[in-house]
């Protein structure tokens, strides 16, 4: 009797645990308004996953017994995130813009070429990781490989300016406004061919990029 007494209270607290996970979930989903509901819930929405966080303890500080003790449960139970976190997302992503600079003052906006969708994979992949830090060093390599890519179809190019940032989509409530995405530069490399380089073409300088830059390449792309 005693020990059905326990299983009764361990499965009350267990559950009691989940519910407050999820709640804490979809709650914080309204409150960023990441939802179709209206935007004068949020502020309701925030303080309602206040609530659900102190419930879990994590409104206590990180060495509390309390609050190691039910994430430690919890990771332990794999009861840590609701259905929440395979909830459908826009995510933001990286965009790597060329602008060709001629000799007559021109001036256009190209992209990386792509030969094929699964090229497309590898750029989207690639470009998240030159966002990182630990691939700081290698940046400026990396995109004068794929700004010369472009500069082979355009001879008549006197510079190219890239510029990498982030784009974030709107929200549902802007969108519904009209606005569209935003674009948050993060670095920019300017790059120019000497006049021997272009003479000799850009076949070899293409090639010592390459060779530089393979082995990198590989490494992020394959990931």
């Amino acid at each position: 009797m005693f020990s059905k007494r326990i299983d009764a209270v361990w499965f009350g607290i267990h559950f009691f645990l989940i519910t407050a996970v999820c709640f804490a979930g979809l709650f914080s989903l309204i409150a960023e308004g990441a939802t179709m509901l209206p935007s004068a819930l949020e502020s309701y929405a925030r303080k309602a996953e206040i609530a659900a966080a102190w419930v879990l303890g994590k409104q206590a500080t990180a060495s509390s017994p309390l609050r190691r003790g039910v994430a430690t449960y919890l990771h332990a139970a794999g009861i840590q995130a609701g259905y929440t976190f395979f909830a459908p997302n826009v995510p933001g992503y990286h965009r790597l813009t060329l602008e060709l600079f001629y000799e007559d003052g021109r001036v256009e906006h190209e992209a990386p070429r792509l030969r094929s969708k699964v090229t497309g994979l590898r750029l989207d992949s690639l470009l998240d990781r030159l966002a990182e830090e630990r691939y700081e060093p290698i940046r400026e390599v990396l995109v004068k490989m794929l700004a010369f890519s472009v500069w082979r179809e355009h001879p008549g190019v006197k510079k190219i300016r890239a510029v990498f940032g982030s784009v974030t989509p709107p929200s549902i409530i802007e969108f519904e406004q009209g606005k569209a995405e935003t674009f948050q530069p993060m670095f920019s490399f300017d790059f120019s061919l000497r006049r021997e380089e272009k003479a000799r073409g850009l076949s070899a300088l293409l090639m010592r990029v390459r060779i530089l830059s393979f082995p990198v390449l590989l490494e992020i792309v394959g990931r």
